[in-house]
């Protein structure tokens, strides 16, 4: 068994979720640039991620569920994770988005995952309160995917990690094999492969016979 851990927005998912969420309150444009600017390591990624939940303030509850609702994952995203699945690999999400984004996005395609690691936007009211809380806010993935392989007895020269922006970094560095998915420039050297599609990244799997090659 391996330990796979994937980042979420960027990389499982096309979608952008505070985006999503920004759109249903008039502030999806403010959204896109603090995202750009924390996966180009401009700011940390902890500060972003306060900016961005600030300006949801008051949004209804009704109104993130539908958010939620439209996150995707990327083509080709499922059969990854099922083939993982089935080859009795450990597979984790750690992301800095939010969990129920990421629980509708498996859901609609009928997918599931070991381990989800993800922050939460509480609501008070009916309402997000403009706060953010949950593990990978201070916290870091590097962190998150060796206290995961801890807990499953896996060594880290058996843990895959793939994501694409500053913040997957700590965990793309203490990764026995580090993938990045279509990386941003400051991720690309810490990667020992890069690929643009999840057909890819099966292909990359297969190599590293981590998955079987489909017949």
């Amino acid at each position: 068994m391996r330990l796979i851990a994937f980042d979420f927005d960027g990389t499982l998912s096309d979608s952008e979720m505070t985006v999503l969420l920004g759109e249903q309150e008039g502030v999806a444009a403010r959204m896109a640039d603090i995202t750009e600017r924390a996966m180009n390591d401009e700011i940390s990624y902890a500060e972003s991620l306060r900016e961005r939940a600030s300006l949801l303030e008051g949004l209804s509850e009704e109104k993130a569920e539908e958010a939620y609702g439209q996150v995707r994952l990327r083509p080709g995203a499922a059969d990854v994770l099922r083939r993982l699945n089935e080859a009795g690999h450990h597979t984790a999400i750690l992301t800095g988005g939010f969990e129920r984004g990421v629980e509708r996005a498996l859901a609609h395609e009928d997918v599931s995952v070991d381990t989800i690691v993800a922050n939460r936007l509480p609501v008070e009211g009916g309402r997000l309160t403009g706060e953010v809380e949950g593990p990978l806010i201070e916290g870091t993935k590097d962190h998150a995917l060796e206290g995961l392989a801890e807990e499953l007895d896996v060594p880290m020269s058996r843990t895959v990690a793939v994501g694409d922006g500053a913040n997957d970094l700590p965990m793309l560095e203490v990764a026995g094999l580090s993938v990045g998915f279509l990386p941003k420039d400051a991720v690309r050297p810490a990667c020992d492969a890069v690929v643009a599609s999840m057909f890819r990244l099966g292909k990359v799997f297969e190599g590293a016979s981590i998955l079987q090659p489909e017949e």
